[in-house]
Order: structure tokens, then sequence, then C-alpha cells
């Protein structure tokens, strides 16, 4: 099933809406869907490195957008919203210390969050229920989630063709290596 599906995201990359389902999958993940955009991504860039950085351009401007919205729906929506995400994360008891802390450091939480795979859709969430200045959380969202997907798509552009037969020989290994760092970041949101 694996290395189907690996394939099927193999083909679509070269699809006429390989960029449209990027783009909704990056907008999704920073604001609700737990699913990382570099799954679609980093095989996208695989198949058809000509167009890694365009496809790196979709992934950021599309993750800031999804982005914006968690800070929306932190800001306007925390109580019916953004509360019960943070419930589930096991951090709602916490909010109210958390938000006294949160705007002093809130450049730097952002800028890490938004290159690591602690889960980002929280940070988005927050900033706006703190009230973190829009501006700030924006311009470190943009910056960060450059970062993030424009080094993968320059290295993968770089040396995609050894990456890729890497990727493909040990496919089973880099799943549960991407699992493992999916599912930490969500443990790192609990414990902390």
């Amino acid at each position: 099933m694996l290395r189907r599906l690996y394939d099927w995201t193999m083909s679509m990359a070269d699809h006429p809406r390989a960029l449209w389902v990027l783009a909704l999958v990056a907008f999704t993940e920073s604001s609700f869907f737990p699913i990382p955009p570099d799954l679609l991504m980093i095989p996208m860039i695989l198949a058809a490195p000509r167009r890694a950085f365009l496809i790196a351009g979709v992934a950021m401007v599309s993750s800031v957008l999804g982005g914006i919205f968690g800070y929306l729906i932190g800001a306007f929506a925390f109580e019916t919203l953004g509360q019960p995400v943070l419930q589930a994360l096991g951090k709602g008891a916490y909010f109210d210390e958390f938000a006294a802390r949160y705007n002093e450091w809130g450049i730097w939480v952002v800028l890490a969050a938004g290159v690591t795979p602690f889960p980002y859709k929280v940070i988005t969430i927050l900033s706006g229920a703190t009230a973190l200045p829009f501006w700030v959380f924006v311009l470190s969202s943009i910056a960060a989630r450059s970062l993030r997907f424009f080094v993968v798509a320059g290295l993968l552009w770089w040396i995609g063709p050894p990456v890729r037969a890497f990727i493909e020989k040990r496919l089973g290994l880099m799943f549960t290596i991407f699992m493992v760092l999916l599912f930490g970041g969500f443990y790192l949101v609990r414990i902390l």
C-alpha cells in the first residue's frame, strides 16, 4: 500500500492539479489538518526537479495563508474552534499561563515552529488567541516557512536523483522516520 501511495504521488507531480492539491494540504496543515505538506512536496520535487522552487513557493504561500486562517481562528473563534483543538492536544488548561509568556517570545516561537516538525497549527491558533501582533506573526511565518520549504526544495533539486534512489530503496524506513517525527511533534505538544 505504501508503495502504491508513493507511486501515485510521483505520478501526480506533473498532473495539472498537483499544485492545487499541494496548496490545499499546505493551507489546511497550517490551521487544522495533521498531515504536513512535505508528504506531497518531496515526491513532487523528486518527480519533477525542474519545478522544485515553484513547488516550494506554492507550499510556502499556501502555508502562510493557512497560518493566517489559524491566527484568525485563535483571534475570533478561540472559544468555539481553537479551544477544542488545544484541549485535544492536552494544552487547554495551560493557556493563561502560556499566553502571558507567549507574546514575549512570540517571534522566536513562530520561527521555530515554522521550520521544525512541531505542529505549526498550534502556534498559528495561539498567536491569534494571545493577540501576537499580526505583522510579527505574518513576517515570522513567511521567514520560517520559506526557510523550511525552499531549503528542502534546494537540496532535492541539487542532489535529487541520489535522494530519490535512497528513498525508493528504503521507502518503509523513510515512512517510519516520517511518522516518528510527526507523532513526536504531537507528543512534544502534549508534554510542553
